[in-house]
């Protein structure tokens, strides 16, 4: 039988804790010959809160994980006695298996929690927006936004100082939207 992925339902919130519950049982019933990967999907970046930074992992599909698993009666009831888990989605006990171009889709898009490449900030700026600047030496001025450079989490602003634009390359943290 070849294994095939599945989408369990678990409790909200507590996604990493069942898929650490399901890894112990696997070992614990020396299933892990069945067993393939364990997913949850979710992009890692920063968010800017009152002028912080702060790490956030937001969950594309929150109460969910994906399994792939060959199925059978052991390894259903392995799934369905984890703690943290409801159970198979569409079906009590014949699920079907997410078709496998969902699965290249969602892997295509994955960076999964324990693989984060480089962070991405969660707070945009357009070119071309108004923000003011709220810390250092040039508190309280407004600019306009001349470029995003989103992987270092820094914009270009162009603020005007006595009459002359000036570019400063400020930190996400150090502006604000107006």
């Amino acid at each position: 039988m070849a294994k095939a992925w599945y989408v369990v339902h678990t409790y909200s919130g507590y996604e990493k804790k069942a898929k650490d519950g399901l890894e112990l049982r696997i070992a614990a019933n020396d299933a892990q010959d069945r067993f393939g990967d364990i997913l949850i999907p979710a992009d890692t970046g920063v968010e800017i809160r009152n002028g912080k930074k702060r790490q956030v992992t937001r969950r594309w599909f929150p109460g969910y994980i994906l399994v792939e698993v060959e199925l059978d009666n052991e390894t259903w009831h392995i799934v369905k006695n984890t703690p943290k888990i409801t159970g198979f989605v569409g079906g009590s006990r014949n699920p079907p298996p997410v078709p496998d171009h969902e699965m290249v889709r969602i892997k295509a898009n994955f960076a999964g929690e324990e693989e984060v490449g480089e962070e991405t900030a969660l707070t945009e700026f357009d070119i071309k927006e108004e923000v003011r600047v709220i810390a250092g030496a040039f508190s309280n001025m407004k600019g306009v936004v001349e470029e995003v450079f989103a992987n270092r989490a820094r914009l270009k602003v162009t603020v005007n100082i006595f009459g002359r634009s000036t570019s400063l390359e400020l930190d996400f943290t150090e502006v604000e939207k107006l």
